[in-house]
């Protein structure tokens, strides 16, 4: 039986049957616990074709920790029990050479082909090349379902994979080459359409299946074009039909419309006439106009002078000031150096008093080191004095060793004082939790237990028999459980008990709660089964629900009159209010007043809650699922019943005496902790003294030390304080030398200061002399601007009388060209659009702004289009009335006909170009035709030819009939050609087509496998794989179809064969050429790093040769 982590290996072949292989180690695959670097690809070799697998490695791939596989040149015999790992090998060459992982019909994604506990799998296949192996290397991540390739160990993408295997001519997709275990039936399934096609790719030439889908395609757009030109044919016909009958029409019509065209050219006329008219006036107040223009610029031009005086004197006084506020930039400039030599003499001054002042400093450091020097001295003595008076301070250990056992001994009394104070806190705690027991048994009464417990038993006495058996054995549940949920429920106020009776089922109100499953099954066992009592249980949730919010606020529902979430009107326990709110969702259910009643409507339309309770009603609120609308409805609240009750003042009074009893037992407690810490500190006052004795003592016995070190101490000091000198007057001396340097340079700055004042002075001047210039200039500019004025009044005047024309000739413009635009409009004209050649006249009309003469037949030659025409109104008018009569006389005459008419006839000559176009398009495609199936027709026959040939040889060495023909029922029709195969297996009946369901399935086998057959001498694909295909056959045809695999693979010059089988039948016919690789797994199989052939082979012959004696 093979375990998960069961391990592997694939033998060579039986000695007997072929010669021992050249490297025993490379023909068994090796399975090992750790990873290894795959092996190097192996050289080129002779029997090997182009294309064919050398070398097969799997990593953590299916049933396969490490395995590697070498198969032989021709044909590989892979033998094994089912369940080995022999379809694994088919599915490490699929997905090894980029093969689709749903092809092989196991599973749909990649991930699913690493071994089951791991994360990453490998697969490795090295192809024979001439020119050097190509190594592909297959790597799987199952969480991402991704792979990772590389060619020769480099890192390359998927698609370079596909090429180099392609351009191998490898094609793991076709079944006519590349046939799994579970894909066997689908190859007899094929039409043979298919069947022709994967021939094709599989031995025909690289160009036939091309070939043959140009030909499709080429027939496809044949068929297309002969039925566009059919039909584009047809409706020609149709339309040149039609038009002839509207001709007719189609002439009166155009008789009609000269008339209207007249009539069209009359009316055009008309407003250019009205236009001359108005053209002629805006001339004469355009003549006015332009002499006063005249006006204004001969007095605009007097103007000219002055105005270039004014500029010149604006540009001098410019000038002026420019020259002024340099004069100024130069004083600021001059009195900032000013400034800046003041602060250098004041930073001089400065200085110096440095000097003065670090020469005092020095001299006060060197008598304050005078007056240490002699201190230290003095203190030197008085150490030594003492030194030499200091007792003999052998005899204070005694004293010491005394004291310290004073000290141990109070240190006990303390610790045993401070153990009975823990042991007093200790009582104090146990009766401070006593004391909040019995408070809370007060709370209890507080919240009406007793009376509520008389309801109960009034009402439903089961439930209180339950709630006294209950109280009597709470030792038998791990959890607390928590009496019915009216018992446990204390309101705030008892007049908002009706909501909550209203709101609680009865059955959920006398319900136990449980924080505990396994403790409601104990009760309920106990109570239902046992003592037969009605009685609810419910479980509190995991996770609370007593603190949770509702979703909206209380403040944002007071304004409708609600006043609280229905939580919130009472008291109990957590587990039973998240019980409560998970599942009457209390904290989301408000309560109002009567002012909530009164504007319900609105409550419930904005608020959108689904329960609401007023002061005497609740209100349920639903939504249509089907129309999405809110419906609502109300019951009048019920009386409450349990809620109500008041407190058992009796049992209160017990409670509050046993409470009282505590408290003078905490009091007592108390007292003895105040008379302990007493005794504690009085301990701790005498130990604090012995320690200060024994403190003393030491510090007596350590004293003649302590003074040897302070006499060292002091003399180290005094030595360097008599090194740190300092001579006095060699620093007096510096600081003079220093004073004087500075000095000098405080002359040479006031000299500098003063230069610098005088300059001052004399910018200051100047810049009074530029500033009266600057005056009298400005004087000059006044007087001419006042002359200026006066001229430019009377312009104004002139302006206003030109203004005044030019608002006349601007009307008058803009008459004329509304009137050019209406002529424009009856003319068809757009205002950009220049007038078309019958209504031009000698000259070309020009646009409105520039406002054209239009002839009015008197003084200038009439337009080309108008000639004919009359010149005035009354005459155009006359004319007019005429046309309309003659026009209406054709009456019944339809516009469309006509648009219809002309459009046929343009849609006649696109149709006949297009006609033409697509003629000369289907020749060319016929033409191309022709020519690719003379190319694929003819090797394709023979090709079948072939094929047929070897395939009926093979039917006929076992007695039986097959052949193979190139079947299609229409020659033109090429995407309907395909391979028939016709068989027959017994002499009394005919050649049947191969199909799924006439044959039996080891019929179908035994074809398939011959037309596989007949393919390998033909096929120049690199090699071929077929997974036991044998299992249908029986023993005669199974042995036949196998000497025909062994004669045909094994010939020289062929491509390689792998063949997968679970079993084999006895003594039958091998080749020297053949690999057979025997794959077993198991527990117990023999670590890969152990293996030995020889070894194994020795052995075995020493077995065969002992045996017989035995």
């Amino acid at each position: 039986m093979a375990t998960p982590s069961r391990k592997t290996s694939t033998p060579t072949p039986l000695p007997s049957k072929r010669p021992p292989p050249r490297d025993p180690s490379s023909e068994v695959p090796s399975k090992r616990r750790t990873s290894a670097p795959p092996a190097p690809p192996l050289p080129s070799s002779g029997p090997f074709v182009e294309g064919s697998i050398v070398r097969i490695a799997m990593e953590n791939f299916l049933t396969y920790d490490i395995c590697e596989v070498c198969p032989g040149p021709h044909l590989n015999m892979i033998i094994g029990a089912n369940g080995t790992g022999k379809s694994s090998i088919v599915c490490a060459i699929c997905l090894g050479l980029a093969g689709k992982p749903a092809f092989m019909g196991r599973a749909d994604k990649v991930g699913f082909f690493v071994k089951r506990g791991c994360s990453k799998g490998m697969v490795e296949i090295e192809l024979f090349r001439t020119s050097g192996n190509l190594v592909i290397t297959r790597e799987i991540d199952v969480a991402k379902n991704q792979s990772f390739w590389f060619i020769n160990k480099k890192s390359t993408t998927q698609k370079v994979v596909e090429e180099q295997v392609a351009a191998l001519n490898i094609q793991v997709s076709n079944l006519c080459q590349f046939l799994p275990q579970d894909k066997v039936g689908e190859f007899a399934k094929l039409s043979k359409i298919e069947l022709l096609e994967a021939t094709e790719k599989s031995i025909g030439p690289p160009e036939m299946h091309r070939y043959h889908c140009e030909l499709k395609n080429f027939r496809e757009k044949e068929k297309q074009l002969e039925t566009s030109c059919k039909e584009k044919t047809e409706y020609l016909e149709k339309m040149i039909q039609r038009n002839e009958r509207y001709k007719q029409d189609v002439e009166r019509f155009y008789e009609r419309k000269r008339h209207l065209d007249l009539i069209e050219m009359l009316e055009a006329k008309r407003p250019w006439v009205e236009y001359e008219n108005v053209r002629q006036e805006y001339e004469e107040v355009k003549l006015a106009r332009d002499r006063v223009k005249d006006e204004v610029r001969k007095l605009k031009e007097g103007q000219i002078p002055m105005t270039r005086r004014i500029e010149e004197i604006e540009t001098q006084r410019h000038n002026l000031e420019s020259q002024i506020k340099v004069k100024a930039t130069d004083i600021k400039e001059t009195s900032q150096k000013c400034k800046q030599k003041q602060d250098v003499i004041e930073r001089k001054d400065k200085h110096i008093e440095e000097l003065q002042q670090a020469l005092i400093v020095k001299q006060n450091e060197e008598h304050d080191r005078q007056r240490r020097i002699s201190n230290t001295r003095k203190m030197i003595e008085d150490l030594q004095n003492e030194l030499k008076s200091t007792e003999n301070c052998v005899n204070l250990q005694p004293q010491i060793d005394a004291i310290t056992n004073d000290l141990r001994r109070v240190q006990d009394e303390k610790e045993l004082c401070e153990s009975e104070i823990i042991d007093k806190h200790k009582e104090r705690e146990t009766l401070e939790k006593e004391k909040k027991s019995v408070n809370d048994q007060i709370v209890q009464f507080d919240n009406l237990m007793n009376q509520k417990e008389d309801k109960l038993r009034q009402r439903y006495r089961d439930t209180y028999d339950a709630v006294l058996w209950l109280r009597n054995n709470r030792d038998k549940f791990k959890q607390r459980v928590y009496e019915p949920i009216m018992l446990t429920i204390n309101m705030k106020d008892n007049r908002n008990a009706k909501y909550i009776e209203n709101h609680i089922p009865s059955n959920d109100l006398r319900a136990f709660v449980f924080e505990s499953q396994e403790d409601m099954e104990v009760f309920l066992k106990e109570v239902r089964d046992n003592k037969k009592l009605r009685v609810n249980a419910v479980i509190a949730p995991k996770s609370s629900y007593a603190d949770r919010a509702p979703s909206r606020s209380l403040n944002e529902l007071k304004q409708y009159g609600f006043f609280s979430y229905l939580r919130e009107l009472f008291d109990a326990p957590a587990p039973v209010m998240s019980y409560l709110c998970s599942q009457y969702h209390i904290h989301e259910v408000p309560v109002g007043t009567e002012r909530t009643r009164e504007r319900i409507e609105r409550v419930i339309q904005e608020t959108r809650l689904k329960q609401i309770y007023t002061a005497e009603e609740k209100y349920v609120v639903k939504t249509s699922f089907y129309s999405n609308k809110v419906i609502s409805s109300n019951t009048s609240l019920k009386v409450a019943q349990f809620l109500t009750v008041t407190v058992d003042l009796e049992q209160r009074r017990h409670l509050e005496e046993h409470l009282k009893e505590i408290n003078r037992k905490l009091r007592a407690v108390e007292s003895g902790l105040i008379a302990l810490r007493e005794t504690n500190k009085h301990l701790e006052h005498k130990d604090n003294e012995l320690r200060q004795k024994k403190k003393e003592l030491l510090e007596r016995k350590n004293k003649k030390r302590q003074l040897e070190q302070k006499i060292s101490s002091k003399l180290g000091s005094l030595k360097l304080m008599e090194q740190d000198t300092c001579n006095l007057e060699e620093e007096e001396r510096k600081a003079s030398t220093k004073i004087k340097e500075i000095n000098v340079q405080k002359a040479k700055l006031v000299t500098e200061l003063t230069n610098l004042i005088k300059s001052c002075t004399s910018l200051h001047i100047q810049k009074v002399n530029l500033v009266l210039q600057n005056t009298t200039v400005i004087s000059e500019k006044n007087k001419l601007e006042s002359d200026y004025m006066a001229i430019s009044s009377q312009l104004r005047l002139t302006e206003q009388h030109f203004i005044e024309l030019d608002e006349s000739r601007q009307r008058l413009l803009q008459k004329c060209k509304e009137l050019m635009k209406r002529a424009r409009q009856v003319c068809n004209l757009s205002a950009e659009q220049t007038v078309p050649q019958e209504y031009q006249t000698s000259g070309p009309i020009l646009p409105i702004q520039q406002v054209p003469t239009i002839p009015n037949g008197h003084n200038s030659s009439p337009p080309m289009a108008f000639q004919d025409l009359p010149n005035t109104l009354d005459e155009i008018d006359a004319l007019l009335t005429e046309e309309r009569s003659r026009a209406s006389c054709f009456t019944g005459l339809n516009p469309t006909v006509v648009e219809e008419y002309t459009k046929r006839e343009e849609e006649i000559e696109q149709l006949t170009q297009e006609l033409k176009i697509k003629k000369v398009e289907l020749d060319k495609y016929r033409e191309n035709i022709s020519q690719v199936k003379e190319r694929w027709l003819n090797p394709l026959k023979e090709l079948v030819e072939k094929i047929n040939e070897k395939f009926s040889n093979f039917f006929s060495s076992m007695q039986c009939a097959g052949e193979v023909d190139l079947h299609t029922e229409n020659e033109e029709d090429y995407d309907k050609y395909g391979i028939r195969i016709r068989v027959k297996f017994r002499s009394s009946t005919q050649l049947h087509e191969l199909t799924p369901h006439h044959q039996s399935g080891g019929e179908r086998s035994v074809s398939t496998m011959l037309y596989l057959m007949a393919l390998q001498e033909l096929n120049r694909c690199p090699f071929r794989v077929v997974d036991e295909i044998n299992q249908g056959m029986d023993p005669i045809n199974e042995r036949r179809v196998f000497e025909m695999v062994v004669n045909t693979a094994c010939k020289e010059n062929t491509s390689q064969y792998f063949f997968i089988t679970p079993k084999l039948l006895q003594n039958l016919p091998y080749s020297e050429k053949m690999t057979v690789l025997f794959v077993y797994n198991g527990p117990h199989m023999l670590e890969p790093n152990r293996w030995n052939l020889k070894a194994f082979l020795r052995r075995r012959r020493r077995i065969t040769f002992t045996q017989p004696s035995q």
